[in-house]
């Protein structure tokens, strides 16, 4: 019997990690993926009426282990992956594209599907079955239910297509990562990094059999070099290894992937009647069409430019007393810490010891215990994927709410970055409400064997984005699982982590867990000060960056036949040239590794942490002119939390609010 084909017998239904082998996950994808399209073909088949609950709440509910499966399998692929397991994902990947496809182009299941939507006003559903009424009815539409038979064959190529070239440009993007490393021998090379880093790095080269020092691209070894090196040279190869991630024309090379995913999106979007796949993506956004994003993005351009303009000034007169006339994007850290050092005496190897890991992680716990009423019990229990992570059970007044995993270190098979994801979804069923179970991936620090991990304040509030995420997916109290937790619309889905991020620099809860690991000194009133009054350091810098990516994404899928003539860096300079505060390097280009558009899921979409920026600051303003720990605005914003994607966005954010987000919210956070 293949372990992934029953529910599993562990505490609450657990991915029984231990268990699984690789070779379970074929077989497990074709026999879960026969039983789910037996349950469609005995509602297709079926002599019933076609109503609401026959067809769209079954819908709704099938497939339950195979999503749970795949779930699995690509949280894996993404957190603890191999060679094995890759090479499974290609194989895999276009099994479950094609057997997507083929219910989206179901023709008997979407004229059963289009008979309840047609006939909706005799039903009486409720808000939320209209809502996945709605949903299920323009996903069959958005998959191509509406085409012929030949447009259909072709949409379910491209689909493959998409699904096995996005795979490939993420694996390109990791292996490139790994494929490069720094050996260093001489010591005085690593002259203004802190200790405790030089040791991180002496332990990278152990590991790797190696004398002295290695450093990778892997970000808690990169960003320090950047930070702190006093070596420019040094400074300068790391950075133009780093922009040359699957640019380097080499085996990992993205640029003809790049290429290929937006022609592929491109004939996609004009299969199913769009201009472009901007027009497409963004028709199921808060913000629905590229202008809107456009002018958006614009504004704040607009808005931004003199005060980044005004910060690098800053920090080009400080590389000037060092004798550097030509500062390049590889000072920028460096001189940007020692200008904030010398502005707020301030930097993150002195802040450090003041945020163990493991406090922080008791204080994100003690917030969300003193909003929403949550507490978290380890579990030693329950198996896990790797011997760093660590389970909990999330209790809501003594009952079983939630299991959260956690996993903050980076391990050679992790991907860069921090995520939030799920193992499996919320919802209710025959009056069963099925908890879900919700996993945090960072990649701090690790532990020595003479300190614990500490944080940068850059990684406090890091962990505080993603723990937002899963509040978001732990609140969950909703029907049905395709409108669980963080199944919203795209540019609504981070404003629970980047609202969470805004109680860092309250003075207040700061001082509960700001506690030096050895001495258990409460971080100084004058340094509490100085990170409330940095809040905003560089921001002008920061903001710039950020457009430039949103701006360089919704060009990238409005205007793909452009590079048909152009390379992806001359398309890449072009439009991010007004955000560009720093010369352009021949040599690199960010798209090649850019995963959150070319694997993610940002596509068309990474305007929207700009946009859910917007949302966060107003709704952080509601909090701070009542009390940021207000019970009565803490439950309504419960309730936005836990409505998932049952109502639209606006009209949650407004019941919570009581008004539409404003602009200035942000602006005046910004840039006072």
């Amino acid at each position: 019997m293949n372990i992934l084909t029953e529910k599993f017998n562990t505490p609450y239904h657990t991915a029984p990690f231990n268990d699984i082998k690789n070779e379970d996950y074929l077989p497990a994808f074709k026999e879960l993926i026969q039983q789910s399209e037996k349950e469609i073909d005995a509602l297709v088949t079926s002599a019933e009426e076609p109503t609401f609950a026959n067809v769209i709440e079954v819908l709704a509910y099938s497939g339950e282990q195979l999503d749970v499966v795949s779930n699995i399998f690509f949280n894996l692929n993404s957190a603890e992956t191999s060679d094995e397991l890759q090479e499974l994902a290609q194989e895999v990947s276009p099994i479950l594209t094609e057997y997507s496809s083929k219910i989206s182009q179901n023709e008997a299941l979407f004229s059963k599907i289009k008979k309840v939507y047609d006939e909706k006003e005799k039903y009486d559903l409720n808000e939320e079955q209209e809502m996945l009424l709605e949903e299920t009815y323009k996903g069959f539409v958005r998959n191509g239910a509406l085409l012929n038979d030949e447009d259909k064959e072709k949409l379910k190529k491209i689909s493959m297509d998409l699904s096995l070239k996005s795979l490939q440009f993420g694996q390109n993007v990791l292996a490139s990562t790994n494929a490069y490393y720094k050996h260093i021998t001489q010591k005085e090379e690593l002259a203004g990094i802190p200790e405790a880093i030089i040791e991180q790095y002496a332990e990278e080269a152990k590991e790797r059999n190696l004398e002295g020092w290695v450093v990778t691209l892997q970000y808690p070894s990169y960003i320090p070099f950047m930070t702190y090196a006093e070596n420019r040279d040094l400074r300068k190869e790391l950075a133009l290894a780093n922009g040359k991630k699957s640019f380097d024309g080499g085996e990992f090379d993205n640029q003809h992937m790049i290429k290929e995913i937006l022609e592929l999106k491109q004939q996609k979007a004009e299969l199913l009647g769009y201009t472009t796949y901007a027009d497409f993506v963004l028709e199921e956004r808060m913000a629905k069409s590229p202008g809107k994003v456009l002018d958006f993005l614009n504004e704040m351009l607009t808005k931004a430019k003199p005060y980044a303009d005004k910060e690098i000034a800053e920090l080009k007169a400080l590389a000037k007393a060092d004798g550097i006339e030509d500062m390049q994007s590889y000072d920028h850290s460096f001189y940007a810490e020692k200008l904030r050092k010398e502005k707020y005496d301030l930097n993150d190897e002195e802040l450090k010891p003041y945020f163990p890991l493991d406090q922080v992680q008791d204080a994100v716990f003690g917030l969300a215990g003193q909003l929403f009423g949550l507490s978290f019990k380890e579990r030693n229990d329950i198996q896990k994927y790797h011997e760093d992570v660590k389970v909990y059970e999330v209790q809501e007044n003594g009952e079983y709410k939630s299991l959260l995993y956690v996993d903050y270190f980076p391990r050679k098979g992790k991907r860069a970055g921090a995520w939030m994801t799920s193992y499996k979804n919320q919802y209710i069923k025959d009056g069963e409400n099925s908890r879900p179970h919700i996993s945090i991936v960072c990649n701090f620090s690790k532990p020595t064997k003479d300190t614990p991990s500490l944080l940068t304040f850059q990684e406090v509030t890091t962990l505080f984005h993603e723990f937002g995420h899963a509040l978001h997916g732990m609140l969950a109290n909703t029907q049905y699982p395709t409108l669980s937790g963080t199944s919203v619309k795209w540019d609504f889905v981070e404003l629970p982590s980047q609202f969470l991020e805004n109680f860092c620099y309250e003075p207040e809860f700061l001082k509960t867990f700001a506690k030096h690991y050895t001495t258990g000194e409460v971080l100084p009133d004058e340094k509490i000060q100085k990170i409330e009054q940095s809040k905003n350091f560089m921001e002008g810098y920061q903001t710039m960056r950020q457009l430039g990516f949103g701006i360089l994404d919704m060009n990238y899928h409005t205007k793909v036949s452009e590079l048909e003539h152009e390379t992806v860096k001359e398309f890449e300079d072009k439009y991010t040239k007004a955000t560009q505060l720093y010369p352009s390097n021949t040599k690199t280009a960010m798209s090649p590794s850019f995963s959150h558009i070319f694997q993610g899921g940002y596509s068309a979409g990474y305007y929207s942490y700009k946009w859910a920026e917007v949302l966060d600051a107003d709704a952080f303003q509601y909090f701070k002119e009542n009390g940021i720990f207000n019970p009565e605005i803490a439950t309504k914003y419960k309730i936005l939390l836990s409505s998932g994607g049952t109502k639209d966005p606006m009209e949650l954010y407004k019941s919570f609010r009581g008004s539409e987000p404003k602009v200035e919210s942000l602006l005046k956070r910004a840039f006072g």
